[in-house]
């Protein structure tokens, strides 16, 4: 099979990169003035906060993980970094589930019903 080369731009058949419009987001592909996806769950959960201690897949690292929540992702971002600040350690936010780094079950459980929210233990 044998390539054949383009001889000048206009033989190029597509935009390569424009500055138009600006960024993008990710997920919905909109101009990031425009995207929906801050405004919109992140994962459709029943509301009930399920709170668990996990080591799987982490090197024998314990993380605590929230999910279920029924929230914007500005909202989880604020959320996790309240938590974290309540713990005292790191975390992160991934895929709509909140990671705290340790076992912080019970101090989560009990910030979580403070907040509002309903609260479930997890898991073993």
């Amino acid at each position: 099979m044998t390539v054949k080369k383009a001889s000048s731009f206009s033989a190029l058949s597509g935009l390569v990169y424009s500055t138009e419009s600006g960024r993008h987001c990710p997920h919905c592909e909109q101009p990031e003035a425009d995207c929906i996806c801050a405004a919109a769950p992140v994962n459709s959960g029943d509301g009930i906060a399920r709170v668990r201690r996990e080591s799987k897949g982490r090197g024998g690292k314990t993380v605590t993980t929230i999910q279920g929540l029924c929230l914007t992702l500005d909202e989880l971002k604020t959320l996790t970094a309240a938590l974290k600040k309540r713990c005292g350690c790191g975390g992160s936010l991934k895929e709509g589930v909140i990671e705290i780094q340790g076992d912080h079950v019970e101090l989560l459980l009990e910030e979580l019903r403070k907040r509002g929210f309903i609260a479930k233990k997890s898991g073993g």
